[in-house]
C-alpha cells in the first residue's frame, strides 16, 4: 500500500512534521497545504479561525483524497479535530503540546511550554496540564514572534539571537530552587530554530519535539510498518494557499524533502 497523506499547517512550521513521517515512510505520496494566507493562526479568534479551517479543509479532502490528514498545527488542532472527525470519514492526526512526555522526562519538576498565544491560551492546552503534568510547575509561554522567526530562518534571512532570545528567556524560570529543565516545543516551526535554541538558551534543556510521535501515529493509524530504507517513489507537491509561488530561498528546504512547490 502506498499511503497518501495531506499535511496541512499554516505556514512552513509542519515541514519539521512531514520530514519526520519521510523518515519513516519516504515511499508515501504526500501534499502539504500551507495556508499562509492566514497566517498566523495565532491571531485568529477561535470561532472564526475554526470556521475558516473546516472550510478549506473541506476543499482540500475533495481535491488530493488523502487515506490520512496530519494536522501540524497545534493551534489548529486544539480548535477543529473534533468537527472535521465528525464530518469525514478518514482519519485526523493532531499536534497537540506533549505536556505528557514532557513531565515524564522532567527531573526538576520544572517544565516551560514555548506556544504561540492561541496555543496558550486554548482550554485544550490546561486540560493537558491538569491531566498529566499536574505535580509539575508548567510555564506557559505564548510568542507570537518566534514562528515568524523561524520562517525568517528557514528562508536564510538575518536573525538577531538576542530577538529569539528575548521570546524564549520567560521559560527559563527557578521555582523552591529548582530550575526548568525541559521545554515543549508547541509549534511546528520552533524545531527549525533548535540548533539556535540550544546554543542561545540560559543554561541547558531537553527539548521536546512531537514531529516523531506524530509520525510513528500516522503509521499505526494506517496499520503500517517503518520503513526508513525504503524508497522515495514520487515527489510530492506543497503548495501556499496565497496562491502565490514559493520563495526561491524554500526550494531547497522543500527539495530536501522530496517536494517540489506548486500553486494551489
Amino acid at each position: 500500500m502506498t499511503a497518501r497523506l495531506l499535511v496541512f499547517d499554516s505556514g512552513i512550521g509542519g515541514l519539521s512534521v512531514l520530514r519526520e513521517i519521510r523518515r519513516q515512510l519516504p515511499s508515501a505520496e504526500i501534499a502539504y497545504v500551507a495556508d499562509n494566507a492566514a497566517f498566523p493562526y495565532g491571531d485568529w479568534d477561535a470561532a472564526p479561525l475554526s470556521d475558516h479551517i473546516v472550510a478549506l479543509m473541506g476543499r482540500l479532502i475533495g481535491r488530493f483524497a488523502p487515506d490520512a490528514v496530519v494536522i501540524a498545527c497545534n493551534t489548529a488542532s486544539t480548535l477543529v479535530l473534533p468537527p472535521l472527525r465528525a464530518l469525514h470519514a478518514i482519519p485526523f492526526i493532531g499536534t497537540v503540546p506533549a505536556i505528557k512526555p514532557a513531565a515524564k522526562r522532567s527531573q526538576s519538576g520544572v517544565v516551560g511550554v514555548l506556544a504561540t498565544p492561541g496555543t496558550m491560551k486554548r482550554d485544550y492546552t490546561r486540560e493537558l496540564i491538569r491531566s498529566f503534568a499536574r505535580d509539575c510547575h508548567v510555564r506557559l509561554v505564548g510568542s507570537s514572534e518566534l514562528a515568524p522567526l523561524a520562517e525568517a530562518v528557514m528562508r536564510g534571512a538575518a536573525v538577531d539571537g538576542a530577538a529569539i532570545r528575548a521570546e524564549i528567556e520567560p521559560a527559563f524560570i527557578e521555582v523552591d530552587g529548582k530550575r526548568t529543565d525541559t521545554i515543549v516545543l508547541a509549534c511546528t516551526h520552533y524545531p527549525f530554530l533548535i540548533d539556535r535554541l540550544e546554543a542561545i538558551a540560559p543554561w541547558p534543556v531537553t527539548w521536546i519535539d512531537p514531529a516523531e510521535a506524530i509520525a510513528r501515529r500516522v503509521l499505526s493509524v494506517l496499520s503500517l510498518p517503518p520503513d526508513p530504507d525504503g524508497t522515495l517513489l514520487r515527489t510530492g507537491q506543497a503548495y501556499l494557499t496565497s496562491g502565490k509561488p514559493w520563495p526561491r530561498q524554500l526550494m531547497p528546504v522543500l527539495a530536501s524533502m522530496g517536494l517540489q512547490g506548486e500553486i494551489l
